[in-house]
């Protein structure tokens, strides 16, 4: 266990808190935001400790690890949760070894004044000053790795993913207006092959039972919205 906690400063500085199990980043972590003007009023690398010291110190910041002692897994989003809770205009840094979608959409969910940046893409100390900053003044921090993996788990979730190549061919054709009949002669295949793609693209994109024109729009405003 370790707790080191600062002594009270008599200026404005805004009060931070740390949360991170690796000491050598914890330390240095501490020493760039007291050299940037900010108060480290207390330090941790042990989770169980997190909540009584941000109630004990109340910090205007914490930065926090998600994984930490004891088991190394969710502790320090736990933490966080609770604080948000808790303390919903305390500022909130997560910080992530991992791209952690599910985490961070979770998180980020709650609300203003939070963050999430994975530790290896904290190279700039402007930057990351930067965005404490931001989260503070009540926005919100994303690191990029994490948007682009956000991106692309909405694409491979979305219903599109889901045809195949031919029928990808089909729904963009539908979507230039084309009939049934003139898919078929695009494609030089029978009438009642593009009908079989047709009923797969309804199914796939779970496009119910109903007018077989009104699904054909429906259809193609799913194949729009995703191009």
């Amino acid at each position: 266990m370790t707790i080191e906690s600062a002594g009270e400063s008599g200026g404005e500085r805004t009060r931070v808190l740390l949360a991170e199990d690796d000491v050598l980043l914890r330390q240095g972590l501490a020493s760039l935001l007291e050299q940037s003007g900010f108060e480290v009023v207390g330090q941790t690398g042990d989770s169980v400790w997190i909540l009584p010291l941000v109630r004990e110190l109340t910090p205007d910041l914490v930065v926090v690890d998600i994984r930490m002692p004891p088991t190394n897994t969710t502790e320090g989003l736990d933490a966080a949760r609770e604080i948000r809770r808790e303390f919903p205009a305390t500022g909130i840094l997560v910080l992530s070894a991992h791209t952690e979608v599910e985490h961070a959409m979770e998180l980020l969910a709650s609300g203003q004044r939070i963050g999430y940046l994975l530790k290896s893409r904290v190279t700039d100390v402007g930057d990351f000053i930067e965005t404490l900053e931001r989260i503070l003044r009540g926005g919100s921090a994303m690191d990029p790795a994490l948007v682009q993996e956000l991106v692309s788990a909405r694409r491979a979730n979305h219903p599109l993913a889901e045809l195949s190549p031919r029928e990808h061919e089909v729904l963009a054709l539908m979507a230039e207006g084309r009939s049934n009949g003139g898919i078929a002669r695009q494609l030089w295949v029978t009438e009642a092959t593009v009908e079989k793609h047709v009923r797969h693209i309804f199914a796939k994109l779970r496009l119910q039972e109903t007018s077989g024109d009104h699904r054909r729009v429906l259809a193609v405003i799913t194949y729009l919205d995703a191009n």
